[in-house]
């Protein structure tokens, strides 16, 4: 028996619609250095999108499902490349500023760019790549930016405003199949090349009414969201699409993302919300610890991209701020849990819960493997690798212009799960926490060490600003971690004894406290603001690290 419903696609157009005319008075607000920000109403983001729709399929040719790549920072021109590449039936293909140059320029040719919108202050980052960018045909350039470095290199260049000035605010949007491609983000590439994860207009809506849902970010009209993720970084975790469903206001840093300007622009448009990594946070808590500002308008942050310290989620708890845990990556769009404490419980009853990567919604499914392929129980202590499904989440990586999709075994299970790379445990009521990246966990002995867990232990420590922990040889025991530590301004000469000694006294197990210690300037991080453990390995293996052994 079929249903009596109708079968409306969900996609890209119905939110740019919606937004447009039901919450045409929200706003999205770009910080500029200014006196005064930049603010568009979602009524004129609306109609400014349809004019690029104009511009794209009548100057620029995009008359199929094309890639249109951006090189932008968070801002207005953005939002409106979001909503009206896919609408009109094209793929948005947002570009990581900040990866190396030679695989920005592989993802670019993997993934056959026709065009490239770009704001004028990155085309430094743009313009030595071009004659390595073959499927390039036109250059959008968007805001103040030298352009004289594109003369002579670059295919036919269009300024932002002047194509789409005098465009119709009107345009035939084309009744789209809701599983067609939407959008492309590629992986950061820490091991080998970036994996290409195409998102389809179904996941694009679905994910964004599960955003907006009150177990996940539960924002309404009467919010303002400062989105520091970026908007290159898993569709900014979904918030554009979602806000212009809801009528979030929107305010967006730009290129202002240092410590400084971020608590200014809190301090001065009161945002109620905002989502970043743990070393925005991090950085934020410092600059506002040596110059105080007021950032009690920010209720909830939303932090994830790697584990937040319980210490950080304390410092912000003190200011005010409450810092809610979320879990995802690029191949599940991301969402894939938020650490909202269940009801009825007193603050220091929610607090095991808030240190947890969080609850699974309705759409995702997971399951633990264990070592040998078997089915884990939730029981909060069997450990196994995380895998996932759900509307979405990925079911394989784009193989490129001419090649088939590819599901490696190493991702994707026989049945068609996502295999996270995660290691963690769940509890009886669906709450997970992580223990390590798979590739991260150290093996001392035939046990298991959480490097997550000695990382959080020693970032509580008043001296420590940051900790990261990596698995190094042993003779003896196969591994053992070694502890790289990044003092605070100021802090004492380091006593690795007493360090050790505070992991113990945190409840760190003996057996598992680190003997070989080092201070360093900063830990590395991925373009998306992850630690990045595989450089300190190599530093360790090639000696470049001043280290002590107890």
């Amino acid at each position: 028996m079929l249903s009596t419903m109708q079968d409306v696609p969900l996609t890209v157009t119905r939110i740019l619609h919606h937004g447009m005319t039901i919450h045409g008075k929200s706003q999205v607000t770009t910080w500029t250095g200014e006196p005064e920000p930049h603010r568009v109403t979602f009524a004129e983001i609306g109609a400014r999108a349809t004019r690029l729709a104009n511009a794209l399929r009548d100057e620029l040719g995009v008359d199929g499902d094309q890639r249109v790549a951006t090189l932008m920072w968070n801002n207005s021109a953005h939002v409106e490349a979001y909503l009206a590449i896919p609408s009109m039936g094209a793929v948005l293909h947002t570009l990581n500023l900040r990866l190396p140059p030679e695989q920005l320029a592989w993802i670019v040719n993997h993934a056959d760019d026709k065009v490239v919108i770009v704001n004028g202050s990155l085309l430094p980052l743009l313009v030595p790549l071009l004659p390595h960018l073959p499927s390039i045909e036109h250059i959008v350039v968007c805001g103040p930016g030298d352009r004289s470095g594109l003369a002579g290199v670059a295919p036919r260049v269009h300024e932002y405003e002047e194509l789409i000035a005098d465009r119709p605010t009107t345009y035939d949007w084309p009744e789209l199949d809701e599983r067609q491609a939407a959008a492309m983000c590629y992986t950061s590439g820490t091991t080998g090349d970036p994996k290409g994860v195409v998102y389809s207009h179904r996941s694009i809506y679905l994910h964004s009414m599960q955003v907006n849902m009150t177990e996940s970010m539960g924002l309404t009209d009467k919010d303002t969201t400062l989105v520091v993720v970026p908007q290159f970084h898993v569709n900014a975790w979904g918030l554009p699409h979602a806000t212009f469903m809801s009528g979030v206001n929107m305010l967006m840093p730009d290129r202002f993302l240092q410590p400084a300007p971020l608590a200014d622009m809190i301090e001065r448009e009161r945002p109620t919300h905002a989502a970043a990594v743990p070393t925005i946070w991090q950085g934020l808590l410092a600059e506002v610890t040596a110059n105080p500002r007021d950032l009690t308008s920010m209720a909830n942050v939303t932090i994830g991209g790697a584990a937040c310290p319980p210490s950080l989620m304390e410092a912000y708890d003190k200011l005010g701020v409450r810092l809610c845990h979320a879990w995802g990556m690029t191949e599940t769009s991301p969402l894939g849990t938020m650490a909202h404490p269940p009801a009825g419980l007193s603050d220091e009853e929610q607090w095991p819960y808030r240190v947890t990567q969080g609850r699974f919604p309705a759409g995702v499914e997971a399951r633990l493997v264990g070592p040998g392929g078997e089915r884990l129980p939730w029981d909060g202590e069997s450990a196994g690798e995380l895998e996932v499904r759900g509307p979405w989440i990925a079911a394989a990586y784009y193989g490129g212009a001419d090649g088939e999709h590819l599901r490696p075994e190493d991702k994707f299970s026989e049945d068609g799960w996502l295999k996270t790379g995660d290691v963690g445990v769940i509890s009886t009521d669906g709450f997970l926490t992580l223990t390590d990246r798979a590739k991260d966990v150290i093996k001392s002995g035939g046990e298991w060490i959480s490097s997550v867990e000695l990382e959080n232990a020693l970032m509580a420590h008043p001296d420590v600003a940051e900790a990261a922990v990596v698995a190094v040889p042993d003779e003896k025991w196969g591994e053992r971690p070694l502890a790289t530590v990044v003092l605070k301004e100021g802090a004492a000469e380091t006593d690795y004894e007493a360090l050790k000694s505070f992991l113990a006294e945190s409840g760190i197990a003996k057996w598992q406290l680190p003997e070989r210690w080092s201070v360093i300037d900063a830990v590395p991080k991925t373009s998306v603001g992850k630690f990045d453990k595989k450089v300190i390995r190599k530093q360790y293996a090639e000696g470049e690290l001043d280290v002590t052994q107890l």
